[in-house]
Formats: structure tokens, C-alpha cells, sequence
């Protein structure tokens, strides 16, 4: 089966691979229909990693992924032949200490899809076909679109960072950072009832798709000294911040934007960053990360086959896997993409 492989930096390969097995019990096997290609995805093309995690052996692509059921084996319940499916990328092991405080986010042996955290490596999810454990299918609606649907893994990143403020209902929001994650916290938030979403950036294009993804305002950061004086002013005017762009200069930006007994969500991975302890202490500010997902993946599922939260203008544009490379460079380009896809042949 063709898969899509990167063996070094700028070193992408469509590589045959051997077909996914027939699934065992509890397994289903899946052809992957549309997977889009992350963040992550673009440091192991472009670097060959990302940190001191590295490439160390050929390694498929892909973890935000679509398709249809093609084989069930026994005892599997809930998920029939040509279902579409969502696939959740995160395999917890459900045993451990995190796993059974209900934190399988934190599991300490999971296998994430298209990781090279672990050697071997756990292969990536764009390949033509997937055998995999059935909780790993979130079953869809049989008109569902599998190339929307496939954004179920960032959707399900920006439902548990909004998850993790509390509610939101009558606050002053601001999203920091408005690629893929930054606008899908946008919508996020207006789902969770915020009152007003206020997102900056530094590109116009980028703020364009906030406002369609429900920013009430925008503001571009770009040479725009004092752009945020209003936001700052009484000590702070914004009752929760989610910084979804990982750079430093953002973090110090956004305690100087909250009120006091504000919190900050940090959501974007970047360089270390030195804290404004002064204004964190004198503000009693709440500052907390947010890893991963866990029980919201299925309901980014359906929350995107339903149509209650409209992903379309997020998807810049859907490359057939023979052109896997043009769609790698394509995604790479920030003043053109925002997220691009690859899709595979129908089964």
C-alpha cells in the first residue's frame, strides 16, 4: 500500500508499505480517505524533528485522519463494514497510574500515531490503510465529510484547552496565535458561550479567517506599536487568554492584557520563556497548560459532522497523495495555507 514517509529533512517519500493486517479481535481495518497535515508533521518535514526528539529510521506522516471501515474482526460492537469513521490517533494504555485517574492524556506509554518519541517509531497515519483497536473509530453519519471530519484531532486539542478555563459564559476572551489551533479555539470559545473573542496576530490573512470562525475583533500586531493599549488598560481588560502561538513575546503580551485573577491557557508549543513574575504575582494571574485530548475527541467528531461547528474555512485545500509533496510545501507556506490535506484513492 502507498504511504506517505519522510526518511530525512525534505526527504518525503511515497513509499509502498505492506498492507495493514487482517484485524484480530476488538480491530477494525480502515481505508484512510483525507489526513491533514499538522504542525508536527511540517518540523519532521522541514527539520527532521522537532527538539531533541529526531528521525531515526523511516517514518510514515499523518494523525489528523478520516476513512471507511473496510473490515471488522470479532466481538468488535457499534461499527460496521463501510462506516465512516474519525480515528483518534491517541493509543493510552489504560493501566497506568494516569490512565486510571482518568488522565489518559498523560498515559505514560502511549503511542501516538506518526511520532518519533519512540524507537521504532510509532507510524504515522498517512497510509493508504490502518488495521487498529475499534475505540480508536468514532463512528460518523453515512454523508459525512470525511475531509471536515478529519480536523477531529486540532478541534479536539482547542475543546480540552477551552475545557480547561472554566466556564466561559459573559467573559471577555482573546486568542493569541491564529493559525489552525488559534481558530479553532476561536470557535471553541463562542460554542462554550464567551461573550466577546478578541484575536491578534501578526498576518492579515490569518486574522480574516478568525473573524469567519467567530472572532467578534481582531487586531493585527504587525509593526502596530500600542496595538494592545486598550486591552491593557485598568490592569488588564480580558478575563481569559488562550496563547495558541508558543512565541515568548505573546506570553509576556498576554499577562499584561488580563485582569487580575485572570488566566492564560497555554496551548501553542515554543522556546522556553522567561514569566513576568512581578505582573503574574501582583495580578494573582492563573497561568496552566494544555496537552492533548482525551474523551474530546469524539465529541470534535461529532460536533463537525453535525454542522454545529463549521471547520470548512480552515481547509485551504485537499492534494491527491501522488502530489504529497506539493502539499507538504503548500502547508509549510503561512501566507497561503492554513491547513492542507492529503487524500487517498477510494477503496
Amino acid at each position: 500500500m502507498e504511504a506517505v514517509v519522510i526518511h530525512a529533512p525534505k526527504d518525503l517519500r511515497l513509499d509502498t508499505m505492506q498492507g495493514a493486517p487482517t484485524p484480530g479481535p476488538g480491530a477494525v481495518r480502515i481505508a484512510v480517505s483525507h489526513g491533514g497535515i499538522c504542525g508536527s508533521d511540517l518540523h519532521y518535514y522541514l527539520h527532521g524533528g522537532f527538539g531533541t526528539i529526531r528521525i531515526r529510521e523511516p517514518m510514515a506522516l499523518g494523525h489528523e485522519v478520516s476513512g471507511i471501515i473496510t473490515d471488522i474482526g470479532a466481538g468488535v460492537s457499534g461499527l460496521s463494514e463501510g462506516d465512516r469513521v474519525a480515528i483518534n490517533p491517541s493509543r493510552p494504555c489504560n493501566d497506568c497510574e494516569y490512565c486510571l485517574r482518568g488522565m489518559a492524556n498523560h498515559c505514560l506509554d502511549m503511542r501516538f500515531a506518526g511520532s518519533a518519541m519512540r524507537f521504532p517509531h510509532e507510524q504515522g497515519f498517512f497510509r493508504a490503510q490502518l488495521t487498529l483497536p475499534a475505540r480508536q473509530a468514532v463512528r460518523l453519519s453515512h454523508k459525512a465529510d470525511l475531509a471536515l471530519t478529519a480536523m477531529s484531532e486540532p478541534l479536539a486539542v482547542c475543546l480540552h484547552a477551552v475545557a480547561q478555563a472554566g466556564s466561559l459564559i459573559g467573559k471577555r476572551v482573546a486568542v493569541s496565535g491564529c493559525g489552525p489551533i488559534g481558530c479553532l479555539t476561536i470557535a471553541a470559545a463562542k460554542l462554550a458561550g464567551a461573550e466577546e473573542i478578541v484575536a491578534t496576530d501578526i498576518s492579515a490573512s490569518a486574522l480574516d479567517v478568525a473573524k469567519t470562525m467567530g472572532a467578534d475583533r481582531v487586531i493585527n500586531l504587525a509593526g502596530h506599536e500600542g496595538a494592545l493599549e486598550g486591552l491593557q488598560a485598568g490592569k488588564g481588560q480580558v478575563d481569559v487568554l488562550f496563547e495558541c502561538s508558543g512565541a515568548p513575546a505573546a506570553v509576556v503580551a498576554g499577562c499584561s492584557i488580563l485582569r487580575p485573577r485572570g488566566k492564560m491557557v497555554t496551548v501553542g508549543l515554543g522556546p522556553e520563556t522567561p514569566l513576568p513574575m512581578t505582573v503574574i504575582v501582583a495580578k494573582e494571574l492563573r497561568l496552566m497548560g494544555s496537552f492533548r485530548f482525551d474523551p474530546e475527541f469524539a465529541t470534535a467528531a461529532r460536533l463537525i459532522d453535525s454542522g454545529r461547528l463549521d471547520v470548512k474555512p480552515l481547509l485551504t485545500g485537499v492534494l491527491p497523495v501522488a502530489q504529497a509533496q506539493e502539499a507538504f510545501e503548500l502547508a509549510a507556506d503561512k501566507t497561503r495555507a492554513m491547513k492542507v490535506q492529503i487524500a487517498f484513492p477510494a477503496p
